[in-house]
């Protein structure tokens, strides 16, 4: 409880009221403290306030990057004049300030999951008038049980990619591409028509019938999948940080390759390695790896690839389909980078995910208005051309890379894996 702005005000009239009756002397001076003293009291005796609190409901799990609306109870009808302002935290942003209609038991707001983790409670500070407007209570109140912030796996619950990871692996396409896959799958007769390329000779002489032999695309393979966790990759794009882009992407790429029958690791490190998880059957592994990246932090720390990468280097023993998720700013910070690319792509095929930045080539893009335009589109074209040369000099080292805008980040990491599946490029 407070004074409110009405007090404030009447008690500077009461100063000057006071001021003005030192001359009458004896008690006048008091009289106005009085009065007002009086006012307030009967003010506070009539507006006893109530014990209010609140609750955030449907807010318990959150996907990160997603919009909800969700809803603020209260335990009693609204106060005339109620309002709210919102303390979100670190991982959920939402409206500063809001209006509750009087008699209401709840209003409707929407939030923002902005960052991955636990976090603790909500927070808002009620503030509603006496009914003579002369105090302001402003209880603090918890809004409820922590929010956990979760990466998107959305992709892989909805049933999409098993969909489409099947219909690649054992569906039209595979039973119709001459030379795709290694791995023996069935005999069928042959149909007029077909090439006699895939007959296999030796067991349709045997038969005495034309047989062909179909293959797939060999299983059980190693998909390692590894995020740079340092500074750089703080920067937010289209809302969510680059790592966050990242996750969500290789959550959806686990998930294919479990699908696919494939084995799936993790690893992350910054400026020292700090998660990894050895390659195992997808379905088992994806639990353990939605965990892992729940938890992975936002370091400010810079990268040290040299460290990084080669310390994973060391840890696979197996050729590995090695998906890197990184970040740079100028072709000179990231030599060391590009050198150790070069030695892990010798033993392993590397897929390096680069994210877009969609602003910074429309500023790029744009015609000069100004000075200072002109001097922020020059630096644009600058970073654009450096970003450029140094993922044309990945791919000259063998590195498959992946540039893409945030938004098409998902669906093209799984497409990629398919396509090198089926041709078993791994």
């Amino acid at each position: 409880m407070k004074p409110s702005a009405r007090f404030l005000i009447l008690a500077v009239l009461a100063t000057g009221a006071t001021g003005l009756a030192v001359s009458v002397g004896g008690l006048a001076p008091l009289i106005p403290w009085a009065v007002l003293a009086a006012a307030a009291v009967l003010d506070l005796a009539l507006s006893a306030a109530p014990r209010l609190s609140a609750r955030l409901e449907g807010a318990s799990h959150l996907i990160c990057g997603e919009s909800r609306p969700v809803e603020i109870g209260l335990d009693r009808p609204a106060p005339a004049g109620l309002t709210l302002a919102f303390d979100w935290g670190e991982g959920v942003s939402g409206p500063e300030v809001m209006r509750v209609e009087p008699g209401a038991d709840g209003i409707g707001v929407e939030i923002f999951a902005r960052v991955r983790g636990e976090w603790p409670s909500p927070a808002a500070i009620a503030a509603w008038p006496s009914r003579f407007k002369l105090w302001v209570f402003a209880p603090r109140l918890d809004l409820g049980a922590p929010i956990a912030v979760l990466p998107d796996i959305r992709p892989a619950s909805s049933g999409e990619i098993d969909l489409k990871v099947r219909a690649a692996l054992d569906g039209q396409k595979e039973n119709h591409s001459e030379g795709e896959g290694s791995e023996f799958h069935q005999l069928r007769d042959h149909a007029p028509g077909e090439s006699l390329r895939r007959v296999d000779w030796k067991r349709s002489a045997r038969q005495r019938r034309l047989l062909i032999k179909e293959t797939r695309a060999e299983r059980n393979h190693n998909v390692v999948l590894a995020i740079d966790a340092g500074y750089l990759m703080r920067e937010e794009i289209d809302g969510l940080a680059k790592i966050d882009h990242a996750v969500n992407a290789v959550l959806a790429l686990a998930w294919a390759a479990a699908v696919g029958g494939d084995k799936v690791g993790f690893y992350a490190y910054d400026s020292r390695p700090r998660a990894w998880l050895p390659p195992e059957p997808g379905r088992a592994m994806f639990p353990k790896l939605r965990r892992a990246l729940a938890g992975l932090s936002y370091e400010d720390r810079e990268s040290n690839p040299t460290l990084g990468l080669a310390t994973l280097g060391d840890r696979l023993r197996r050729r590995s389909l090695v998906v890197v998720c990184s970040d740079f700013v100028d072709t000179t910070t990231s030599e060391l980078m590009l050198e150790q690319l070069s030695h892990l792509s010798k033993r392993h095929l590397i897929v390096f995910v680069a994210l877009r930045d969609p602003g910074a080539e429309a500023e790029a893009a744009a015609p000069a208005q100004d000075l200072s335009g002109a001097a922020a589109a020059l630096a644009a074209r600058d970073w654009t051309r450096e970003r450029r040369i140094v993922l044309d000099r990945m791919a000259r080292l063998g590195v498959m890379v992946l540039d893409s805008a945030p938004r098409d980040l998902t669906a093209r990491l799984v497409s990629t894996y398919l396509d090198l599946k089926i041709r078993e490029a791994a």
